[in-house]
C-alpha cells in the first residue's frame, strides 16, 4: 500500500464518520461535507492503486529483460 492509498482510505473513513454524523445531528451541511470527503478519499485511494500496479508491471517487465 503507497502513501496515495492510505491517505485515501484515511480520508474516506473521515469522510464517512463526518456523513453519518450529519445523518444522525439532521445536519445537511455536515452530511454534504462528509460526502464529499469520502468522494475524494475514494479517487485518491483509486489512483494509489493505479500507480502500484503501474510500477509493479514496470518491475515485471524489468524482471523479464533481465533472463
Amino acid at each position: 500500500m503507497n502513501k496515495d492509498e492510505l491517505t485515501g482510505k484515511t480520508d474516506s473513513v473521515k469522510g464517512r464518520v463526518k456523513e453519518a454524523a450529519g445523518v444522525l445531528l439532521d445536519n445537511d451541511e455536515l452530511e454534504k461535507e462528509g460526502g464529499d470527503e469520502r468522494a475524494q478519499g475514494e479517487v485518491r485511494e483509486a489512483i494509489g492503486k493505479a500507480r502500484r500496479r503501474g510500477g509493479e508491471a514496470i518491475e515485471d517487465l524489468g524482471n523479464r529483460i533481465k533472463r
